[in-house]
């Protein structure tokens, strides 16, 4: 049975961490450590994840030493990883009992890379909003660059087939830059046409501002991959209707 390692970075996270921390808990697959990494919250986070720590050695908190942000707490994570396989769950989000069991599965079997999956969206107290987001069966980079598509929560690296890897230190949409990287290495992504995450969509969440996730998506394409104007609009357009897409 292969180890997988989940990294979750928290941040003021006390009121949803329970119920994530319990989602992982309940996997039906039992070879995992859960790495929580801290960034200095001010709320009883720390507290809440300490407890479960208490009660079971697979999961592992830490914290940074000073506000740093998700890539930073994502890359803590990264580095105190033992997992073949890393797989990722924010601090809000919830699992599918299955979830680990069958994209292990998959990945195996396939010999895939980089997976992700289907996921349905709730509200802040985890009320199903009746919508759900669908994946394609393959990415590469020029795919992704159109369809940003790959949820967070729902992705799985297998380290034995990519190479090392860490987060761009950005403030935000570093998720997104990291596919960005790793499929321009020429590595592909592979969804799960099935439902297997809950994607909690919280008012104060950042992607929650739609138009200003579309702004950080324009400076991955025109600041960080320097693709100029016109390759920059041209994969910015396809983005913007793909994300108004998948949401109707």
């Amino acid at each position: 049975m292969y180890k997988v390692s989940i990294i979750t970075p928290s941040y003021n996270s006390e009121n949803f961490i329970s119920e994530t921390i319990k989602s992982v808990l309940n996997q039906t697959y039992s070879n995992w450590e859960l790495i929580i990494v801290d960034d200095c919250s001010t709320d009883n986070t720390e507290q809440v994840i300490k407890e479960f720590s208490k009660k079971d050695e697979r999961i592992k908190f830490f914290k940074n030493i000073k506000n740093s942000g998700a890539a930073v707490s994502r890359n803590v994570g990264l580095e105190n990883s033992t997992g073949r396989f890393i797989s990722f769950i924010d601090s809000d989000d919830l699992w599918n009992p299955t979830k680990l069991a069958e994209q292990i599965k998959f990945m195996i079997d396939n010999v895939i890379p980089i997976s992700f999956t289907k996921y349905s969206l709730v509200d802040e107290y985890g009320v199903s909003l009746n919508q759900i987001i669908n994946v394609v069966k393959e990415l590469g980079y020029k795919d992704y660059m159109k369809n940003t598509i790959i949820g967070m929560s729902t992705s799985m690296i297998d380290t034995d087939l990519v190479s090392e890897f860490k987060f761009e230190n950005i403030r935000t949409r570093q998720d997104t830059y990291l596919w960005i990287t790793l499929l321009k290495r020429g590595h592909k992504a592979f969804g799960i046409n099935k439902t297997l995450v809950s994607y909690r969509v919280r008012k104060d969440s950042i992607s929650a501002n739609k138009i200003k996730a579309a702004r950080r998506v324009w400076y991955l394409y025109f600041n960080l991959e320097k693709l100029g104007f016109i390759k920059s609009s041209y994969y910015f357009s396809h983005y913007v209707f793909n994300a108004l897409k998948k949401r109707l």
